[in-house]
């Protein structure tokens, strides 16, 4: 039986985006379903950058995570390794759903950062192309406005990565079986 791992990260970021700059993953946010929609199970984890482990007063401000908080969390390895067994990387059919490519990006780039094996992000839906081909929108939508969209309350904080998890799962829900994951 599939798993569905519903999850949204938070990165590292700048106002300018400096050049040279590198982002990490600083939060993941999941919820696993199983193929019923019934969620089995959540997971938040804050992640200490290593290449710029002080935030931007621009990425503090957006995701509302504090310094303090990412300061007392474990590195991008010990993390992954804790959500891998939270998922049942190995143990189980599941797939990946983020909201667009970037979530898919950061893992692969945080595991050669790290030097691990990606091969595990490679089974990963983008939800946000789903959604608008199945909605026939000629423009993709942030998540918010998708949710809004579908008359689906909008909870927690936006750009936090548990939040924008749980969101993305009530919407996921309501289309199950209609996604092509």
């Amino acid at each position: 039986m599939r798993n569905y791992i519903i999850y949204d990260l938070e990165a590292t970021c700048w106002e300018n985006n400096p050049d040279g700059y590198v982002q990490e993953t600083i939060e993941i946010g999941a919820f696993r379903l199983n193929h019923f929609g019934e969620v089995r199970g959540k997971f938040n984890r804050f992640i200490r950058p290593v290449l710029h482990p002080t935030l931007s007063p621009f990425c503090r401000q957006l995701t509302s995570i504090s310094q303090i908080d990412i300061n007392r969390a474990g590195t991008f390895p010990e993390v992954i390794y804790e959500f891998w067994d939270w998922a049942r990387i190995d143990e189980e059919d599941y797939v990946l759903c983020s909201w667009g490519s970037f979530d898919k990006k950061m893992f692969v780039n945080d595991c050669k950062l790290h030097e691990l094996d990606a091969s595990w992000a490679a089974l990963h839906a983008n939800l946000k192309a789903e959604y608008m081909a199945m909605k026939r929108l000629r423009r993709p939508v942030g998540l918010r406005k998708a949710v809004e969209r579908e008359d689906i309350l909008f909870t927690g904080v936006h750009h936090r990565g548990i939040s924008d998890a749980e969101n993305l799962t009530k919407l996921f829900i309501k289309y199950l079986g209609q996604w092509s994951v």
